[in-house]
């Protein structure tokens, strides 16, 4: 290990730093926000600096370098431009047994400044050792993204209940279950993200009142359309928590390598004309893995509530006392349009969109008057076995049999394929493409051919 890790202390403490530039002001800030009483040796400074003087948050030293300003100093940072002053620093604080950082020279260093992650009272830190800082700095961007604001006001509620938690309960593995049931709690998390005060307080109050090992949920999760860079940051939060995922197969193979390694996988995929799993019992396995105490993700392809049966799943929950939550997806519509280069709505072409089941139980049972009036974009979910119904009805309520028509197959992954043509082709076209697929339906597809991107 070639540093050793530590978080200073600098509230209402010394500290100086030299240098009054763009650098020196970053670093001042990182100073003020740790609550030091902060020097600043320069011989100018940025207008910031002088307008923080003003604020009496720091106090300006207009002068060259002198080690007596070191007296009473617990850290010092030298950032200035002039490698030879930097150095000058740097020794003066060696031999004071000072800590002192040198901005862009490690070596010289008695200490290095990390990447930040600020969630207060939870920081995370990341480091290169100096090597490789532009590395460092994308590691913290990534985590930056995967940890939600809210963890410092959680960290903070945790610290408020630790003393009560000793008193409740004497061991320490009671309390670690406790503390985990607490920091996954998504109702709570939510709460306190809300800043609402008074569900907070019901919310911990059950916590400490219901038996350790209750703390089953569901969260229904939409995993997007295919490409594993559409599901969303919550989503994928999720899924790297879950004991158990639920998921069929319109979920793909990449945004299952995200899922959690030991998470056990319970797959209930649906293929034309042939249920795997049915419904019934899919709404069951939720419930039964959820009594369980164990975190349920239902992985669904697209938008759980847009045909993905997802208010079915979760009102079966409504009446159990589990606790469910939902975590939207990008629907097929939205990304296979957009991977296909056709926007759904354009000004001159579409001013409405439609999304619309091909699971068409009966004749009628759409308004196909109201579907073939002009100046909007129809999807077809799930339409395959429908397109010669679609195509006829269409049609036959006025919709013009040269109207644009496009299938997606397999829609933003690499095995993408549109097949596109006449809305009078459509019965045909159906058959050059396999599920799953989508049907889009008007002018806007004609844009396809300027606008297309992803692939030829």
């Amino acid at each position: 290990m070639d540093y050793l890790p530590i978080f200073c202390q600098l509230r209402q403490r010394a500290c100086l730093l030299v240098g009054g530039g763009d650098i020196a002001e970053r670093k001042a800030r990182l100073l003020m926000d740790a609550g030091a009483e902060l020097t600043v040796c320069a011989l100018s400074f940025t207008p910031q600096f002088h307008l923080w003087a003003e604020q009496q948050a720091l106090t300006l030293v207009c002068q060259p370098f002198d080690a007596a300003l070191l007296a009473e100093t617990w850290l010092v940072i030298a950032a200035t431009d002039d490698m030879a002053v930097n150095r000058q620093v740097s020794d003066a604080a060696e031999a004071q047994r000072i800590f002192c950082n040198v901005v862009d020279a490690p070596e010289q260093a008695s200490f290095i400044m990390p990447s930040i992650i600020d969630r207060s009272p939870l920081m995370v830190a990341v480091s290169s050792g100096g090597r490789a800082p532009v590395l460092a700095r994308l590691l913290r961007e990534k985590l930056e993204a995967l940890l939600p604001q809210h963890l410092g006001e959680l960290a903070a509620l945790a610290g408020s209940l630790r003393q009560r938690v000793k008193q409740r309960w004497h061991s320490q593995g009671e309390r670690r279950h406790f503390w985990e049931k607490l920091f996954d709690h998504q109702p709570l998390a939510h709460a306190v993200a809300a800043k609402e005060s008074a569900r907070s307080t019901q919310l911990v109050e059950t916590l400490f009142s219901e038996p350790l090992d209750h703390h089953g949920e569901v969260v229904l999760v939409g995993a997007g359309p295919g490409d594993a860079g559409l599901l969303t940051l919550k989503g994928l939060q999720q899924i790297q928590r879950a004991d158990i995922v639920v998921y069929d197969r319109l979920v793909s193979d990449e945004v299952m390598n995200l899922v959690r390694r030991d998470a056990e996988r319970i797959f209930v995929g649906k293929r034309a004309g042939y249920h795997c799993v049915p419904q019934e019992e899919i709404n069951q396995i939720l419930l039964a893995q959820a009594r369980r105490g164990k975190r349920v993700v239902r992985l669904k392809g697209g938008d759980p509530f847009i045909f993905g049966r997802g208010g079915e799943e979760l009102e079966t929950l409504c009446d159990t006392g589990i606790p469910f939550s939902v975590v939207p997806g990008i629907t097929a519509a939205s990304g296979c349009a957009a991977y296909s280069g056709i926007p759904l709505t354009h000004r001159d072409y579409a001013q409405s969109v439609r999304l619309v089941t091909g699971h068409l139980k009966k004749e009628g049972e759409l308004d196909w008057a109201t579907l073939a009036a002009g100046q909007q974009t129809l999807v077809f979910y799930m339409g395959l076995s429908q397109a010669p119904a679609i195509q006829q009805q269409l049609m036959a309520h006025g919709m013009s049999g040269t109207m644009p028509v496009a299938l997606v197959e397999n829609g933003t992954s690499v095995k993408q394929r549109v097949v596109s043509g006449e809305l009078r082709q459509l019965a045909g076209l159906a058959q050059e493409v396999s599920s799953p697929s989508l049907i889009i339906v008007g002018r806007v597809v004609a844009l396809r051919e300027r606008l297309n991107w992803f692939l030829s």
